[in-house]
């Protein structure tokens, strides 16, 4: 027995009459994201930033799009460039729907991360994509809004320390809504999949 008809069974059984309005409501299938669907959440809804040409942003300015949004610092070793180099992989996937994938950094390490070095760091992945910055303390408040995690840790050098963050990508519908977060890791492929359903 189908769902459809054991739905009609348990109405009958029930003394119930169901319409097909209903019937199709329960039926009817949710995109089944790879990433975590955090559709609702009442966290991460907007930001105030600069970006690195010295223009304020927040999330109405990328109305239309796709955004990929990424906490790191220029100097990471790993994370940050594999999670930058995954998204470009995502727009070349995506071929002209690509156009409508805006993806954004922000840097935790604001005292080394100036808006020339933000700016060249950024050209080495996409022209398109921004990187965004704001002061230590405000950083902070975002951070906590944005449950991501940040932390410097000390190196042989003052200059030379390195910074601990949280890893993976919160993913907005072009509406600007929170739906996604994505685990680092994941994968183009998959992302690109999410972002295609979104951009339906």
């Amino acid at each position: 027995m189908n769902k459809r008809n054991a739905l009609k069974w348990i109405a009958s059984w029930l003394g119930l009459t169901v319409t097909s309005t209903l019937l199709s409501a329960c039926s009817e299938n949710k995109p089944a994201f790879a990433a975590i669907d955090i559709t609702g959440a009442d966290y991460a809804r907007d930001f105030a930033l600069t970006d690195h040409n010295g223009q304020a942003r927040s999330l109405k300015d990328f109305a239309g799009k796709v955004v990929v949004l990424f906490f790191g610092y220029t100097q990471c070793p790993d994370v940050c460039p594999t999670s930058m180099l995954e998204l470009v992989e995502v727009k070349k996937l995506l071929g002209k729907q690509g156009e409508r994938v805006q993806g954004l950094f922000v840097t935790v390490d604001p005292a080394r991360d100036t808006p020339p070095v933000l700016k060249a760091y950024m050209e080495n992945f996409d022209p398109s994509f921004l990187a965004l910055y704001t002061t230590p303390e405000k950083l902070q408040a975002l951070a906590k809004d944005y449950k991501v995690y940040y932390k410097k840790v000390d190196g042989p050098t003052p200059t030379s320390y390195s910074m601990d963050h949280s890893a993976g990508s919160y993913v907005y519908d072009p509406q600007g809504k929170l739906r996604l977060y994505t685990r680092y890791g994941s994968g183009a492929a998959l992302l690109a999949a999410d972002i295609k359903l979104l951009l339906q």
